[in-house]
């Protein structure tokens, strides 16, 4: 039912519009004045020649636009190919730069681990050595306390042989003797 009401309101709009066509042109033929055609004819050839002039002048704006844009499109793949370049060589450097610094940490780590194996033999050796030193020392002043006793005790035995002979010689005493004869 809602189609047939559209076409039927689509025939009262044509009937009604080519009735105030009709209208228009029994008004433009009842008019119609020779001065009037030459100013239409006249407009109308301004208009014709407007139209031709706007349509040249779109045409070469279009061709010039299409100009530039062919101009940056040419700049454009050009600074393309430029950034790739600079940007493929900053990634080789880059790469390059990396792998150097990787080389320099690695011989870091490895002359930091001869020279903590170094350092801990050096002071394994250094233990050792304090330790033999130690014990030589040691058996050194034990000697030299074992010699220090005897002496002691040599002092004593000659103490009392000078005492043993003093008394046997009568009038020699201890005191005629010094410690270092």
């Amino acid at each position: 039912m809602s189609t047939g009401r559209a076409s039927a309101k689509k025939r009262v709009r044509e009937s009604e519009s080519s009735k105030s066509e009709l209208r228009k042109r029994l008004a433009v033929d009842d008019d119609f004045d020779p001065e009037l055609s030459n100013v239409a004819s006249e407009i109308k050839s301004k208009l014709d020649d407007l139209k031709a002039k706007l349509e040249k002048e779109r045409q070469n704006f279009a061709k010039a636009l299409s100009q530039n844009s062919k101009e940056c499109e040419t700049l454009m793949k050009n600074e393309t190919t430029k950034f790739q370049t600079v940007y493929e060589k900053f990634c080789k450097e880059k790469a390059a730069h990396m792998q150097a610094l990787k080389d320099t940490i690695s011989k870091y780590e490895e002359e930091k681990e001869r020279l903590f194996m170094r350092y801990e033999q050096q002071r394994k050796k250094e233990k050792s050595l304090l330790s033999e030193r130690e014990k030589a020392c040691a058996s050194k002043i034990a000697e030299l306390e074992e010699s220090l006793k005897k002496k002691k005790q040599d002092d004593k035995t000659f103490s009392i042989l000078r005492k043993t002979l003093g008394s046997f010689l009568d009038n020699a005493s201890d005191e005629d003797f010094t410690p270092d004869d």
